[in-house]
């Protein structure tokens, strides 16, 4: 090939962010190639919009295939340059007098054909220096996509870290103000109860404010470490094919164990602490609730970082695993007029459950978005080992245990408060307060697992 052609060819196969071939080439929604490690890299700290760096234009796209023309060229054009390479005298065989075209996989060396048949190699593993390479750049690549994995898992926690911990002092007054409010209720012989209870509430609140301190530092240090090594990893898959094959050394075994002990989120929980007579109080409200089951196979449906979350039927009309009796959404039969009422829901140990008031206009809707106004439930969501408990109105996570067994729903229309009591404990899950209802208020309950 004619030297000048040659080098457009290069050119074209050259990475515009590394100024590299190409080694795991994408193609982005614009059209222009990177390799995939300088897109991830370049991008990670992208969360919505990303820019390509050649044309600026705008993309959302996230889940990129290999471009295989682009690869196969790359290895190509790598083998030229290779070949080049080898024909200087330095990479002649003293012996032989030929070039070294083999790479013994056993003691790491180049050999040319005639030593790679001799006594002392005979039995070793031999191959094409640029089969050896790519095969070793494979693996490179392998290992990279877990290590990958692993940083954005580790990045996805400190990112709930990070907000947990910004808003971690704030929800520990919340919940002593709404536990002030609750014993304000209650006969005065309960204050050195509520003492005791709010002094345990600010004693947990700090030690738990300090775990997740010290996890978000371990995380932060975790992200530089796994951010270094898969650099690393890629300076490596880079290097020329004979750099790469005598520098290889242990570079896989030390990337494996960077991805073990990995920082696990810490699941903040502040114990319910019981409110002695909380049941009892609030059982002179009960009434019964008449369900009406208008619709089957419905949900709780909840995103890995919790910034979206829905309850109601699924559109989409896909098979869950869960039984299709098992998966509903009810309304109460008759609206709830201004004054006090009291009920208790059977939790037992599910999870994937909604329930508490709405306004009537939800009623009609297929798909109800917690973040949206007029709802005011309590729910459970499974999200990795851990159960998420929230409330919506605003949409908030309560960091407090899972009930298990029954939970009252005590409302109080005219005070414009929808509260959420774990019966067997006799406590204060948390209350919705400054809650703007309307008529055709109704109870609503959602479950998708049992």
């Amino acid at each position: 090939m004619d030297s000048s052609i040659m080098k457009i060819f290069q050119k074209e196969l050259t990475c515009s962010i590394c100024m590299n071939y190409f080694i795991d080439p994408i193609t982005i929604d614009c059209g222009h190639s990177f390799c995939r490690p300088c897109v991830y890299l370049s991008w990670q700290d992208t969360s919505v919009l990303a820019h390509c760096s050649v044309c600026k234009g705008t993309t959302q796209q996230r889940d990129f295939k290999t471009n295989i023309c682009i690869k196969k060229l790359s290895f190509l054009v790598r083998k030229a340059s290779l070949q080049q390479f080898l024909s200087s005298e330095h990479y002649r065989c003293g012996l032989h007098k030929e070039t070294k075209q083999i790479f013994c996989e056993d003691d790491g060396s180049l050999l040319c054909v005639r030593c790679s048949s001799a006594q002392e190699h005979e039995a070793h593993r031999h191959r094409p220096i640029e089969e050896a390479a790519e095969e070793h750049r494979e693996k490179l690549l392998k290992k990279m996509h877990s290590l990958w994995n692993k940083s954005c898992e580790n990045d996805r926690n400190l990112n709930v870290e990070t907000i947990t911990t910004r808003s971690w002092e704030n929800y520990v007054n919340l919940k002593r103000e709404e536990i002030s409010a609750e014993y304000g209720k209650m006969p005065p012989f309960l204050h050195d109860e509520e003492q005791h209870h709010l002094e345990r509430l600010q004693r947990e609140g700090k030690e738990i404010f300090q775990k997740l301190k010290e996890s978000k530092a371990k995380m932060a240090h975790k992200r530089e470490l796994l951010r270094g090594v898969y650099k690393e990893l890629k300076e490596m898959c880079h290097k020329p094919d004979i750099e790469l094959l005598l520098g290889f050394g242990d570079i896989l075994d030390r990337s494996e164990a960077m991805r073990e002990h990995m920082p696990q989120a810490v699941n903040p929980e502040l114990s319910g602490g019981p409110i002695s007579g909380l049941v009892e109080k609030l059982s002179c409200f009960r009434v019964n609730i008449t369900l009406e089951y208008e619709r089957a196979n419905s949900h709780v449906f909840l995103n890995g970082d919790f910034r979206s979350l829905s309850v109601g039927c699924d559109s989409r009309n896909e098979p869950h695993t869960a039984p299709r009796s098992e998966c509903f959404l009810a309304w109460g039969a008759q609206a709830l007029t201004p004054g006090k009422y009291y009920w208790e829901i059977q939790v037992e140990d599910s999870w994937n459950w909604a329930f508490g008031v709405c306004n009537d206009y939800w009623k009609e809707n297929m798909n109800v978005q917690l973040d949206e106004k007029g709802l005011f439930l309590l729910g459970c969501a499974k999200n990795s080992i851990h159960y998420n408990i929230f409330t919506s109105s605003p949409l908030v996570l309560q960091y407090v245990p899972k009930p298990i067994g029954s939970v009252g729903v005590f409302l109080d229309y005219e005070g414009g408060t929808v509260s959420f009591v774990d019966v067997a404990q006799s406590s204060l899950i948390c209350s919705i307060s400054s809650c703007s209802f309307s008529p055709g208020l109704r109870p609503v309950f959602c479950c998708s697992h049992v």
